[in-house]
């Protein structure tokens, strides 16, 4: 088990602020010496703790005007119902999160499209298509004061 101290707490949290930084830079921020803080990073890499890397994109700068949370609830609550409910919104691009949650739905959406046009068409033509879904509950974004992702 790989320990958890201030340091490699630290490490996360900068890497998350930002992955491309240089490890010179890093370790200055967490006071270690540039060796060490590699060591640990590499470690972190290694153990899975640290997934990958990836770039944040800003969609507005796409095209993409209109984002919303959408709840989905099934008809039937079955293992087959889910997992084909799940392979169809995987092929689907405005789709960008979904989440099997408890309570009174099954899965919450974050859905990203170029205007409420477009979400129509994919309300319609993908969720409303797929056989499994009985309920549709949209919630839009007016505004993200605090988005963990950018």
């Amino acid at each position: 088990m790989m320990k958890f101290d201030r340091y490699n707490k630290q490490i996360l949290r900068e890497l998350q602020k930002d992955g491309r930084q240089s490890n010179i830079h890093l370790a200055e921020k967490v006071g270690l010496s540039p060796s060490a803080c590699l060591r640990r990073v590499q470690e972190l890499e290694q153990s899975g703790v640290i997934k990958h890397y990836r770039a944040v994109i800003d969609q507005h700068k796409l095209g993409i005007g209109f984002i919303a949370f959408v709840t989905v609830g099934l008809k039937v609550h079955t293992k087959d119902a889910q997992l084909a409910f799940e392979q169809a919104i995987s092929e689907s691009e405005e789709v960008l999160e979904c989440h099997n949650v408890t309570g009174s739905f099954e899965y919450i959406l974050r859905v990203e499209t170029k205007d409420l046009l477009s979400y129509k068409s994919f309300h319609t033509d993908v969720l409303g298509d797929l056989p499994q879904v009985a309920t549709i509950s949209t919630h839009v974004v007016m505004e993200s004061p605090k988005d963990a992702r950018n």
